[in-house]
């Protein structure tokens, strides 16, 4: 049997792409072919303009973003941090850091070499929204290479030149070739896409539709 590919476009400060991550990880768990599933994560900011803003939450943010109080962005954030605990995820945006992701996709990519991606992609996403690190620092960058095994020296390198830019880029490049809104985004096969953290059966539904593509 053909492997599936599972490219998954997301942000790592996207909320929904960590539940949408766990949400396929408990459907690929009751899928009879799992071990022919490969799953590529690909790069996409959300807000490439984005500066670290030190000293503001996340709520506040957020309302200023969408032009809305503080109370409405408070409300929103605890429906989120309610349905990831549906998932098993504990999201403490109280501590989140509010940073660029574009050199945590970097980060990403440089794992990515090594193929340590979908690694990287977790210990990113765990840091900023359970452990409230800031993504875009170059010791917390270092650290979590250091837990994947990538020499501090390669990581500090990448974290003050370019390398992995065009990468990044070129990721969202892609996705939007591909029709992508909004993340997440997941293609299979580069035959079916599913939008948004959909729920764990609608990724059950897709991962059987492929195996019927393949007969």
């Amino acid at each position: 049997m053909k492997k599936i590919k599972i490219e998954v476009w997301s942000d790592i400060v996207c909320p929904f792409c960590y539940i949408g991550k766990r949400r396929l990880e408990a459907a690929l768990k009751n899928f009879p072919q799992q071990h022919n599933v490969e799953i590529e994560w690909k790069s996409f900011q959300l807000d490439p303009d984005l500066q670290s803003q030190p000293g503001k939450g996340i709520y506040a943010y957020l309302a200023e973003r969408y032009g809305r109080d503080l109370e409405w962005s408070k409300k929103m954030h605890e429906n989120v941090t309610k349905m990831a605990a549906e998932v098993g995820l504990e999201y403490r945006f109280d501590d989140v850091k509010i940073a660029n992701s574009f050199d945590a996709h970097r980060f990403e990519h440089l794992a990515k070499k090594y193929g340590k991606g979908n690694e990287a992609v977790e210990l990113l996403f765990n840091a900023y929204f359970t452990e409230g690190k800031d993504i875009a620092a170059k010791d917390t960058l270092i650290d979590l290479g250091n837990k994947l095994g990538i020499d501090a020296a390669e990581v500090k390198k990448m974290v003050e030149g370019s390398d992995f830019g065009n990468a990044v880029r070129q990721n969202s490049i892609e996705g939007q070739h591909l029709g992508l809104q909004g993340v997440p985004f997941f293609v299979f096969n580069r035959k079916f896409g599913i939008s948004g953290a959909q729920p764990e059966a609608e990724f059950a539904k897709i991962l059987t539709e492929c195996l019927e593509a393949e007969d």
